[in-house]
C-alpha cells in the first residue's frame, strides 16, 4: 500500500511539473521583439523578504504583501534613461491588466529622494504606479538586480518566475500577450 501510495504521489507531482514547464513553453512562444529578453525560470525562484520604504515615507512594505496576485516588479532610478523611456508603458500596463489579479510595482533603489522621483512621475505624466524607494539597495541587493532597469515577473505564491534585463517595449502585443495568458490561464492564489 505504501508503494502504491509512494507512485501516485510520484506520478502527481510529476505531473504537476509537466504542467508547469508546459505552461512556460507556452509563455515562452509569445515572447517577441523586446520580450524575447524576457526570461522564464525553469524553477520559481524567492524573491526578497527585506522591507523598502513606502511612497511618501508611509512606513514599510514587503513584496509579501502582493501575495495572492502577480506582479511586475520594476527596478529602476531617476537618474536612469532608459527607465524614464519605459515607466509611461509600465504605467499602461497597469491602466490595462491591473487590479486583484495583477499590479505593477516600481521600486526606486539607490538615491533617489522622494522629490525627485515625484518630479520624475510629474514629468512623464504617470500617476497610478506607486513611487516606492529601495534606498539602501537591500531589496535589490537580495534580488541579485544588476543595472536598471531590471523588470521581475512575481507569481502569486511570492516567487520569482521571470525576468528582463533593459529597457523593453512594455506596450508591444508581446507583453499583453504574456500577462493576458499568465491571467487567464494560470489559476489565481
Amino acid at each position: 500500500m505504501r508503494k502504491l501510495l509512494f507512485a501516485f504521489v510520484y506520478t502527481a507531482l510529476a505531473l504537476c511539473a509537466n504542467i508547469a514547464q508546459a505552461d512556460t513553453a507556452a509563455l515562452e512562444s509569445l515572447r517577441e521583439g523586446d520580450m524575447k529578453k524576457l526570461v522564464f525560470h525553469a524553477d520559481p525562484k524567492p524573491v526578497s523578504e527585506s522591507a523598502f520604504t513606502l511612497a511618501d515615507g508611509a512606513g514599510t512594505g514587503t513584496l509579501a504583501d502582493y501575495q495572492g496576485k502577480y506582479v511586475l516588479l520594476n527596478f529602476w532610478a531617476t537618474w536612469c534613461a532608459p527607465c524614464r523611456k519605459e515607466m509611461p508603458m509600465l504605467s499602461a500596463l497597469q491602466d490595462e491588466f491591473g487590479g486583484d489579479d495583477l499590479e505593477v510595482v516600481t521600486l526606486a533603489t539607490g538615491r533617489n529622494s522622494p522629490v525627485g522621483i515625484q518630479k520624475f512621475f510629474d514629468e512623464i505624466g504617470v500617476t497610478n504606479l506607486p513611487r516606492h524607494q529601495d534606498p539602501r539597495q537591500v531589496v535589490a541587493r537580495d534580488m541579485a538586480v544588476l543595472g536598471l532597469p531590471i523588470t521581475v515577473l512575481i507569481d502569486p505564491e511570492g516567487n520569482e518566475i521571470a525576468r528582463l534585463q533593459g529597457d523593453a517595449d512594455w506596450n508591444s502585443d508581446s507583453a499583453k500577450a504574456i500577462l493576458a495568458a499568465l491571467l487567464n490561464d494560470e489559476p489565481q492564489g
